[in-house]
Order: structure tokens, then sequence, then C-alpha cells
């Protein structure tokens, strides 16, 4: 039997990654970003601010982090939340010494159960983003539009009550999406979101509601995904971002500014024998000429 003449055929096939949502962009061929201060290389440090639940039920799956024994996980919990009342505090600490503004990527279970720390944070003078509404309320496509919606919206609030302002700012839980996660955030006012790993550069996002900012969050230089997932020790993590730090600037000179990003938790960075170590990454990584710290708004709008 012959095959039909469309058999070889593939309308959706194009230049690119297997979405619409940007276009194929290789490095060499991008203008070249500013950032504030006309810096070369911005140094980009994200703190996650999240609940887990003492009894999550894991689905789609279980977030890294969540509980690991069966319930009652205390032990891994009140680790957790020691994070919550110690760590983060150690972080702030080393960034108020080293003159660093951070983003926060609060959930929304933190922003209603503990707004004092919110109002530390920004005391502080840092800025909040939003990280969904806790570790067990995950995006996935499957999941009710209107739940995830109500997740979002859940969140917005919460933040905006203990904060006073409305994040623009978005980071998904286990930064895990639905096909239409983008869509709804765009919708619910977002201007931009770090889920995605698929550039050291900002790149436009297009939705249902217009035009967002992927901003490159990067997964390797994570504590967790260094210091737990890979199970390196800590004077490796320092040595990788002194690397990243010192290539990323050497390649400012070629392709334009670059951003460095860490993302960090209190439980994990806010431990006392992993203080100086971050303390240590983050001196380095602003020792490169022409470095400094930046922030998501800020990189923002040297874009806008």
């Amino acid at each position: 039997m012959p095959l039909p003449d469309d058999y070889l055929v593939y309308p959706h096939r194009a230049k690119g990654p297997d979405h619409d949502r940007y276009d194929a962009s290789p490095y060499r061929e991008r203008p070249p970003i500013a950032l504030p201060g006309g810096a070369k290389l911005g140094v980009w440090v994200t703190v996650l601010v999240e609940f887990f639940p003492l009894n999550p039920s894991g689905k789609p799956f279980k977030a890294p982090g969540g509980m690991q024994t069966p319930y009652p996980d205390l032990r891994h919990y009140t680790t957790r939340d020691y994070g919550n009342r110690v760590g983060i505090y150690r972080i702030l600490k080393v960034l108020n010494d080293l003159g660093v503004k951070a983003n926060f990527a609060v959930q929304g279970a933190v922003a209603e159960r503990y707004p004092v720390l919110i109002r530390d944070i920004v005391g502080d003078g840092h800025e909040i983003c939003a990280n969904g509404w806790d570790t067990d309320s995950l995006h996935y496509t499957g999941l009710d539009p209107a739940v995830e919606r109500t997740y979002i919206a859940d969140t917005l609030n919460a933040i905006e009550a203990a904060s006073g302002a409305r994040p623009t700012g978005w980071i998904s839980p286990a930064r895990a999406e639905s096909f239409d996660t983008p869509d709804y955030l765009a919708e619910a006012g977002i201007a931009w979101f770090g889920d995605w790993a698929h550039d050291d550069l900002p790149t436009a996002f297009r939705t249902k509601s217009g035009t967002m900012t992927a901003l490159p969050l990067s997964n390797e230089l994570d504590d967790w995904q260094i210091l737990i997932e890979y199970k390196r020790p800590e004077e490796e993590w320092v040595l990788q971002v002194t690397d990243a730090a010192a290539l990323l600037r050497a390649e400012a000179d070629r392709f334009g500014p670059q951003i460095l990003s860490m993302v960090v938790r209190p439980y994990v960075t806010g431990q006392p024998y992993r203080i100086a170590p971050f303390k240590q990454s983050l001196k380095t990584a602003l020792a490169q000429p022409d470095a400094r710290a930046v922030t998501a708004d800020g990189i923002l709008g040297m874009a806008g």
C-alpha cells in the first residue's frame, strides 16, 4: 500500500525550538543588552522563600526539598522552617555586608503565615517576586485552568497584603509549568518570569496577552542543584561561581554585558557552615572588572 502524499510533511516544523514562545536566536547574532551602571557583568541573586507542607500530596511530583519520610516528617519539615526563621537572616546579613540587593521569590503561604519576614526583606531594600502558593501547589498541564489561575491570584494577593506592593515577577514552585502558565501569568499582570533555563540573557517571550520577559535563572549555580543534588562540597560551589563569573565577564567583551544568576534557599545556604562559602562566592563574582549586583527590575528597566 503506497504512503499518502502528506506522510512526510510536517506542517509545524520550523527553524528553532519546538514552540513559538521565542525565535531561534544564536548567541552571536543578538544585539548587546545594557545593565544598570554600565556593568559588564550583572550578578543576580535570587532567594527562594518557600513553604513546605508537612503532609504534601506530591502531585504530580514531589517538589525538590519536599518531605522525605512517612508522615509526620518533622526532621525535614523543621529544617525548612529553620531556613525561614534563622537561615534567611544570615543571608540578609551577607547581602547587607556586601551592599547587594537581591530578588526574594516569596510563596503566598509564607506571606500569609509570616508577614513580618516579608516586611524585614522589604525593609532591607530587596525586591519581592512571586514563587507560587507553596511547594505542593505545582503548575502542570492537566491542572484545571481555574485552579491554576487561583494559585496565581491568591499568591499575588497574599504578597501584596504583606509587602504593600503587587509583584510583577514570577518563579513557579519547582519551576514547573503547564503549557499555558505563561499566558495566565501575563494575563495577571506579570512582566517577567524565571522558570526557563534557555539562555544567559533576557528573552522576549510571547503570550496570548502580549510579550513578557524570560529572565535567565540558571539551574546550574543553584544551591540545591550543586550542594544537594550533585552532593558537591561547598568549596567547589565557590570555585564554580568564580569560574562562571570569569567566563561570562570575558564573553562580555565579545558579546556585550552578561548576567550571572545565583539561586539560594535559606534552609540550604543559611546553614552555619555554608554562609561563608556563599559570601565568598558573591565577593569573587563582584570582584570581576565592571561587575555589579543587579535585580530583575533593574535589568528590565534598562531593557525598557
